[in-house]
């Protein structure tokens, strides 16, 4: 194969890592200047910072006012697994899994958690589980997308509403780039670092009246590390829902944090939001379908997630040398896909992505494809 003319302009900003993702647009080092550094978390200003990262969380997002939000230790990670810890074990379980960290929840809870009572329901990578066999007199624990299969749930429409188990929703690859149904999810957990581009080891818990009141209802039979710790004599410790945070938070992180949901709010909110991550799906799409050597990995458009864009290569030493390639030449960075996927490309879509810098990223592709195609 003839090699392709180098492309001439590059992508303004070349980073396309899906986690932790790109910085707003014209994020500096500046935006951190007002940080409440060397300062105790407990302290009634750096505190005050903390809440509003809460209540700007919910004013973007439209987090119901019954619903508690709370930063947490240790990431996303930590969020589902300070829930799974705190409210499994009181009803059969039914967890989803299509791709690794859906299978690391499996294994929490299977192994770790130890729970007989589980069902697994599986699919490969580029597919969804049937949703319909799910049974929602169980808990259910699923991600909303998965982030190394560029696959998400369609809608909410299969959660019911009279629902008797609790629904845990791992969302870090979701929220704030799709319409989270809030009647529809108990748990809800996420990380800065995914979608709006913040700073990482922080993670958000966002819980439900129904999740609350499991939470108070049941104690399970398992020690609790201080962590993930979230009642006290059998009640909610609400100040950690109010600013309390469990253990000490970044105050540079925090300041990061409500740089990206301010960037957010001037652009129009969630709306804005999703609109911008769509349309880099849409961008990417409409590459894809006219070229005969890169596909997507989820094959129905109607779960192909917007934001962790996963395009299947049927060769996975090609792809790896594009990644180098385009690394090298300074147009994109960490676009590899996800050590336990199938070969190809993983392209980050979310909001903070400008659709121009995707569009010129694509000729760069088509290069590097036929550069190394040509050595071979």
């Amino acid at each position: 194969m003839a090699s392709s003319p180098k492309p001439t302009v590059k992508p303004a900003r070349t980073h396309f890592s899906s986690g932790p993702c790109a910085k707003r647009p014209g994020w500096t080092l500046d935006a951190l200047k007002g940080a409440l550094v060397g300062r105790s978390h407990r302290a009634k200003q750096p505190k005050a910072r903390i809440k509003a990262v809460i209540d700007k969380t919910r004013s973007v997002l439209g987090v119901p006012v019954d619903y508690k939000i709370a930063i947490v230790p240790a990431s996303d990670t930590g969020a589902v697994e300070m829930i799974l810890w705190h409210t499994l074990g009181a009803r059969p379980v039914d967890v989803l899994a299509w791709e690794s960290f859906g299978e690391g929840w499996v294994t929490d809870i299977v192994k770790q958690l130890k729970l007989k009572d589980v069902r697994t329901l599986k699919a490969d990578y580029g597919k969804l589980p049937d949703l319909s066999q799910v049974n929602f007199d169980s808990d259910v624990v699923f991600t909303w997308n998965g982030t190394t299969s560029g696959v998400r749930v369609p809608n909410g429409n299969w959660i019911p509403a009279d629902r008797k188990g609790l629904t845990i929703c791992d969302a870090t690859s979701a929220v704030f780039a799709m319409d989270m149904p809030w009647d529809k999810l108990d748990v809800v957990t996420y990380s800065w670092q995914k979608v709006l581009g913040g700073e990482a080891q922080h993670g958000m818990l966002i819980l439900s009246p129904r999740a609350v009141e499991r939470l108070e209802s049941y104690t399970p039979p398992w020690p609790m590390p201080k962590i993930f710790r979230l009642t006290k004599g059998g009640k909610l410790e609400v100040g950690i829902f109010e600013g309390d945070t469990i253990n000490t938070v970044s105050m540079l992180c925090v300041e990061d944090a409500l740089d990206g949901l301010t960037w957010a709010e001037g652009v129009g909110g969630l709306k804005a939001l999703i609109a911008r991550s769509e349309a880099n799906l849409k961008a990417l799409s409409g590459w894809v379908a006219n070229k005969n050597w890169v596909t997507f990995l989820a094959e129905s458009p109607d779960i192909r997630s917007c934001t962790s864009i996963c395009l299947a290569m049927k060769d996975a030493e090609v792809a790896k040398k594009m990644v180098a390639l385009l690394d090298a030449e300074g147009v994109a960075q960490d676009i590899g896909a996800y050590r336990d996927a199938p070969p190809g490309l993983r392209i980050w879509g979310g909001a903070t992505v400008d659709t121009a810098d995707l569009e010129k990223l694509l000729p760069w592709l088509e290069w590097a494809h036929n550069e190394v195609q040509s050595a071979a």
